[in-house]
């Protein structure tokens, strides 16, 4: 089944630091019909203003990764993870059986702009871990590039689950094929630009903060970019 995601339909936070859409349940967002797809669970669309952020505070049982859009986000956590994520870059930290962290905007002038995602791990109470990468951007041009997975395969970053996170960055026109395998589901986030989503004669325009949900459902999606256009693609166990 293929469902559209309108952007418009996301839960919203917004305060005086952060401007935060949510493509699922969260924080004061509940809504019982949309508590993830698999084991997807979280992807909050972040807008972190200059000189703020997020104090410390915990988190158990998740796999959390940040990819960053526009500016730059410190990060401390108790494992002793310590750095600064930029565009290019992805950030996998592994909740396990606990862990602290902190976030922060260190620039005085820029928001930052990122995605946040959880995945829900597939063993409960593991070792916590903290792990970032900067990817070529060439590898990223007009095709799906391999950023996170179960076992690190082609350079990605692993993490506890059989999961696998996509990102391609397309010029206008670029076309790309993903092809579905039966018993996976997939979430196509499109992150910035319009793209056309064709699959079985329909086609679907899909703008920046829409995306596509397809389960189990045969064939392929034949992905069109309109202008340049960057979008995440998670391949998740059914």
């Amino acid at each position: 089944m293929i469902t559209v995601k309108n952007k418009k339909d996301r839960g919203l936070t917004e305060i005086s630091w952060l401007k935060s859409y949510h493509s699922f349940s969260f924080g004061h967002y509940y809504d019982p019909k949309n508590m993830g797809f698999g084991p997807l669970r979280v992807i909050n669309e972040d807008w972190v203003e200059p000189g703020t952020g997020f104090d410390t505070h915990g988190h158990k049982n998740m796999e959390i990764i940040t990819y960053i859009l526009d500016g730059a986000l410190s990060h401390k956590d108790s494992t002793g993870g310590t750095d600064t994520i930029r565009p290019g870059e992805v950030q996998v930290m592994s909740a396990g059986s606990g862990i602290m962290h902190s976030e922060f905007n260190g620039s005085d002038t820029e928001p930052v702009h990122l995605l946040q995602i959880w995945i829900m791990p597939e063993a409960v109470n593991t070792a916590p871990g903290y792990r970032q990468k900067l990817f070529v951007s060439d590898e990223m041009k007009n095709r799906f590039r391999l950023l996170v997975s179960h076992d690190g395969a082609d350079g990605s970053l692993p993490i506890k689950q059989d999961a696998k996170l996509f990102a391609a960055r397309f010029d206008a026109g670029a076309a790309e094929r993903v092809v579905l395998e039966s018993k996976r589901k997939y979430w196509l986030q499109i992150a910035r630009g319009s793209v056309v989503v064709s699959h079985d004669g329909a086609d679907e325009k899909l703008a920046a903060g829409d995306a596509l949900a397809a389960g189990e459902e045969q064939g392929a999606l034949d992905i069109k970019a309109v202008d340049d256009a960057e979008v995440l693609l998670f391949d998740l166990p059914d």
